[in-house]
């Protein structure tokens, strides 16, 4: 029986929480800060993921409360939101056609990785083919817990996918010198304190609509909708203040870095191949989409090379807006894949997984 009262004992453990939360705030600011004073390109997202994601390897109790993280979300989706009045109408003849291949190369993509994992890494096809699918990470980890299969080493494959894209996308666009140099026209003037309470009123109000409806990402989607409606119409011109910004694109990296903090180091280390070897076959196919798509489309090739990028849909979107890339455009296709894998990997799964007796045995 523990001598310890249960009051005292449950505000030792919230104290813990807090002080964990502000330790991942201070390191991801750190690292975002050092990456933007060494004037790397998505500074701010890639330093705080890299600064909270070593902490969290390293045994720091890194971690982000829901509320945090549905904060940072709404604000990346309000400022993703001031974007639309001129971004909205670019490339949209193309979206069909382009969408379309998205498909095509999720299902090739997926495949292929599950094809490598099943016959270099030896894995069981259930969990092959949900390690190989891109996106949409919380209903896959749930289907692979429902299935039967090997939850921790997806989690492994899944989570280095979207670190390594966050954190070398970036500066593979930047060497190659294919990102746009042009800023993106974020609205130039601070919005006042009334436009900002309704900003933000509009885009939670939009937000817990879109979530009742199990909207994918329904916090950013939500945001960011609302804030293109508001400043499409002109009714609010300014936008979010600089540093606020700034705290969503951090809040985001030091999202994607605690990740880490799920992952045993040991489980780490014996998939570590798998997660490399899978991530290359995705990328090998999806590049070969995105040569096809800029050959054949007036499309910028930053702009596909983000938006067929197999990575978190916040994380993508969070570097499209850092990187000056269409927003919307990604957003769109990056909304489109979450869909297409939620919907066809069950039956998926179902069709050439193994079957659940085979799990039970």
């Amino acid at each position: 029986m523990s001598l310890i009262p249960a009051s005292i004992s449950s505000a030792i453990t919230d104290r813990a929480k807090v002080l964990g939360t502000l330790e991942t705030l201070a390191i991801g600011a750190a690292g975002g800060l050092l990456f933007l004073w060494l004037n790397l390109p998505g500074g701010l997202i890639s330093g705080a993921m890299a600064a909270v994601g070593i902490a969290a390897l390293a045994g720091r109790p890194v971690a982000m409360p829901a509320i945090l993280t549905q904060s940072v979300l709404v604000l990346l989706g309000i400022t993703l939101g001031s974007l639309v009045s001129r971004q909205l109408i670019q490339h949209m003849s193309a979206y069909p056609l382009t969408i379309g291949l998205l498909a095509l190369a999720t299902f090739c993509s997926t495949f292929g990785s599950s094809f490598y994992l099943q016959r270099v890494h030896g894995w069981d096809q259930t969990s092959a083919l949900l390690a190989g699918s891109p996106g949409a990470l919380s209903q896959i980890t749930m289907l692979a817990a429902e299935k039967g299969a090997d939850v921790a080493a997806i989690a492994v494959v899944q989570t280095m996918r979207v670190i390594i894209l966050t954190a070398a996308l970036p500066l593979l666009l930047a060497l190659t010198g294919i990102a746009p140099t042009a800023p993106a026209e974020i609205a130039s003037s601070v919005a006042s304190p009334l436009e900002l309470t309704v900003l933000a009123a509009a885009a939670v109000a939009v937000a817990l609509l879109l979530r009742l409806a199990n909207f994918p990402a329904s916090w950013m989607f939500g945001a960011m909708i609302a804030s293109a409606v508001l400043h499409g119409t002109g009714l609010i011109e300014g936008g979010l203040p600089p540093w606020m910004r700034g705290v969503a694109l951090v809040g985001i990296g030091a999202v994607i870095g605690t990740r880490f903090a799920r992952i045993k180091k040991s489980t780490l280390l014996s998939h570590i191949n798998a997660g490399l070897g899978s991530f290359a076959v995705a990328i090998l196919i999806s590049g070969i989409f995105v040569t096809v798509i800029v050959l054949a489309t007036p499309v910028r090739f930053a702009d596909v090379v983000v938006a067929f990028a197999p990575g978190a849909m916040d994380a993508m979107l969070a570097l499209a807006l850092t990187l000056h890339i269409d927003p919307i455009f990604v957003g769109a296709h990056h909304l489109s894949r979450f869909v297409f894998v939620s919907i066809t990997t069950p039956g998926i799964v179902h069709l050439f997984g193994r079957p659940q007796e085979d799990v039970d045995d």
